[in-house]
């Protein structure tokens, strides 16, 4: 059985990455929802550098997604943006094994490590580059999304395995990346689906539109 307890412990540290390209609504709430369900003392963004699942061509620059989570990050003070992934070597494939083990060496061993992620990402928990280490470095937060289930998990890995992720759902938010770069570049409005100040930065830059 996935796990579904309430962690409590003084100390607890979020973690999410993510391409953010662009960062919206959505990212904001899963992170603020784990936050407050799980104790989070911090939530660190952690924006892609060459992730090895999307091809780098197809991504807008690094520094465009880091500037875009900082804006709409600014206003939370829980919120803190981490550059780890970005200020690896150029053309270095980023690995979330990689990332969360810096965060521990940073962070010490007393802290708890939650990994939040997208329901869609933690169906294939087991194609990840050493999961099963990973899985015991940290604690994964799988948050729902609508017309995903994760009935299926549990027949990805070992039950001791399932027992370090939760399930947390939030409110059907069905934004994603994706959908507001082809707004953009069909012309329409992506008002409130990210930040205002995304939003402008987009418009500003002219990303997305072609």
């Amino acid at each position: 059985m996935v796990g579904k307890e309430k962690a409590r412990e003084k100390g607890n540290i979020g973690i999410m990455g993510g391409t953010f390209d662009p960062i919206h609504i959505g990212h904001l709430l899963a992170a603020e929802e784990a936050r407050e369900k799980y104790n989070l003392e911090k939530v660190y963004f952690v924006p892609v550098g060459y992730p090895p699942h999307k091809k780098e061509e197809l991504l807008s620059h690094a520094q465009h997604r880091y500037l875009m989570t900082v804006l709409a990050t600014v206003n939370n003070p829980y919120f803190v943006i981490s550059r780890i992934e970005m200020d690896a070597s150029a053309h270095t494939y980023t690995y979330t094994i990689d990332t969360v083990t810096q965060f521990r060496e940073i962070l010490g061993p007393e802290k708890k490590l939650y990994f939040i992620t997208g329901a869609d990402a933690i169906l294939d928990i087991n194609t990840w580059k050493g999961y099963d280490e990973l899985l015991q470095l940290c604690y994964f937060i799988a948050v729902t999304r609508p017309g995903y289930s994760l009935s299926r998990l549990e027949q990805k890995t070992s039950r001791e395995l399932l027992s370090r992720i939760s399930i947390l759902t939030i409110p059907g938010v069905g934004i994603s990346s994706t959908d507001i770069r082809e707004r953009v570049k069909e012309n329409k409005t992506i008002k409130y689906l990210t930040t205002s100040g995304v939003e402008q930065y987009i418009l500003k830059n002219k990303l997305y539109c072609s």
